[in-house]
């Protein structure tokens, strides 16, 4: 009976840990790691560098109620970089969150290869125009509307070739274990600007770093989640406003799945003066230092409209 009990009982202790799952520690590394790592890398500096890539955004000036005069002039109210066009080319009217752009007489400026003397400029690419190198389009944020234009002729992005980083190191590849959230769960995220919104945050993701335990909330990506974190690395080493880094869902049926601290990478902001980026929320400063990653940007202008 005790031969019986026994049996029973590890097979009990083996079901128990076969559904539970791996424990939160060191994942498994590819043979072909520091190889798939680096072409991560490559694929980042050449998303970079593309012709409407962060690297080449050169400009973010806010609209006004009204008329804004726009050019390269001094005597506009949106200044594109000095010489690129006409000094005075034409205005945007934006009324009731409505941006129109009015062409100069003169100038030709064109929307997808077709010059235009008045375009209604909605959010984003779909409305974007052009003129010689520059591309520029409408964004928004809450109430406030903006002009974001890029100069594809800068030498500083055609030169780019990364940002400082730590060696990669496998360690830093961590299995971790994710906890779902209740369905419609949101956290406040707040960007550069001071504004706040309600972002969705599937769950969070529990791991190990040095023995001791850390948990990070995600935020709702496209087909991934976002994390956005902080660490004590930030004081001396990285971007003071933390990094981001992007993880995959768990595979059906798995609560695991791995974060690898090696793809953690700098946001916009710490490179541009025009982004508005969004900021760690309070639960994914960590009291630790993730030697991984992207390191901060050294000797970098901010590629502005003089660049």
């Amino acid at each position: 009976m005790k031969t019986l009990i026994s049996v029973s009982a590890a097979l009990c202790v083996l079901i128990l840990v076969a559904c539970s799952g791996p424990e939160p520690g060191k994942a498994p590394t590819p043979d072909n790691y520091l190889q798939m790592v680096e072409e991560w890398k490559k694929n980042r500096v050449e998303t970079l560098k593309q012709p409407i890539g962060w690297l080449r955004l050169a400009g973010m000036e806010w609209l006004e109620e009204g008329e804004n005069r726009f050019g390269s002039g001094e005597e506009v109210d949106i200044r594109f970089p000095e010489g690129a066009m006409p000094d005075f080319s034409g205005t945007f009217v934006l009324e009731d969150g409505v941006v129109t752009m009015k062409v100069a007489d003169g100038v030709e400026i064109t929307h997808n290869g077709e010059p235009v003397t008045e375009l209604v400029m909605d959010r984003g690419d779909d409305t974007a125009a052009d003129y010689g190198s520059l591309h520029w389009f409408v964004i928004s944020r809450d109430d406030m509307m903006a002009i974001r234009f890029y100069n594809r002729e800068n030498p500083q992005a055609d030169a780019f070739e990364g940002f400082p980083a730590y060696p990669v190191d496998p360690e830093w590849r961590r299995q971790a274990r994710f906890h779902p959230n209740p369905e419609g769960t949101t956290t406040p995220i707040v960007n550069v600007l001071g504004q706040q919104v309600d972002a969705p945050t599937p769950g969070t993701i529990e791991f190990t770093l040095n023995g001791e335990r850390h948990t990070l909330l995600a935020l709702e990506g496209s087909d991934r989640m976002f994390i956005i974190v902080a660490d004590e690395t930030n004081r001396t080493e990285t971007y003071q406003a933390g990094r981001y880094i992007y993880i995959d869902y768990p595979e059906e049926g798995s609560d695991y799945t791995v974060i690898d601290f090696n793809k953690l990478y700098n946001p916009p902001c710490a490179y541009n003066l025009f982004t508005t980026c969004q900021l760690p929320p309070i639960e994914n400063r960590l009291n630790t230092s993730i030697t991984a990653g992207e390191k901060r940007p050294v000797d970098w202008v901010g590629l502005d409209a003089e660049s």
